[in-house]
């Protein structure tokens, strides 16, 4: 009988693509957000000048924030057996560095999405990928314009190989 190979660690075993209508829909909406407010302080311009002005800087914030989320959601993220991370090669954890995986109700995550702990705060630093990621110290979350569908198995995935890797699970057999 022939040895087993230790498995590729840089083979990819699910992805998460963000949804294309949800995609489209998260930009039309805080795009539409930010236009509005525009065109109420050029229309109907409030009488005092930090309102207006308050007007014009959450429009083009919200007009910013339209376009950093078309461009986020651009990009799909894979698990593999060392990592998620995104299809351009930038890591989102390793999986050696995961302590718990949330789902749950309660959990303070992306619609749809999952947040997962680190054992200790990332060395990567902070990114917000609006609608797709965000990852701050000791927790990355992953969702929003992804579909839940495809979220939920890179969690249950990620579990099963950190347990894997924690010894908490029996060996497969040679």
């Amino acid at each position: 009988m022939p040895k087993r190979k230790d498995p590729d660690p840089n083979e990819v075993l699910a992805t998460i693509d963000p949804h294309p209508v949800r995609r489209v829909f998260t930009t039309g909406v805080v795009g539409l957000l930010g236009f509005m407010l525009i065109y109420i302080a050029a229309a109907t311009p409030p009488a005092d000048i930090g309102w207006l002005a308050f007007l014009v800087i959450l429009g083009l914030g919200s007009l910013y924030l339209s376009w950093r989320v078309w461009g986020a959601t651009a990009v799909a993220l894979e698990l593999t057996r060392s990592a998620l991370r995104e299809v351009d090669g930038r890591v989102l954890f390793m999986l050696d560095e995961v302590e718990s995986v949330d789902r749950s109700i309660f959990a303070f995550k992306p619609a749809g999405g999952f947040l997962v702990r680190l054992k200790a705060p990332t060395t990567r630093g902070r990114v917000y990928a609006p609608a797709l990621w965000w990852r701050s110290k000791r927790r990355v979350a992953v969702g929003g314009a992804t579909a839940p569908s495809q979220a939920k198995p890179v969690a249950d995935l990620i579990k099963i190989i950190v347990a894997e890797m924690n010894g908490e699970m029996p060996k497969r057999p040679s």
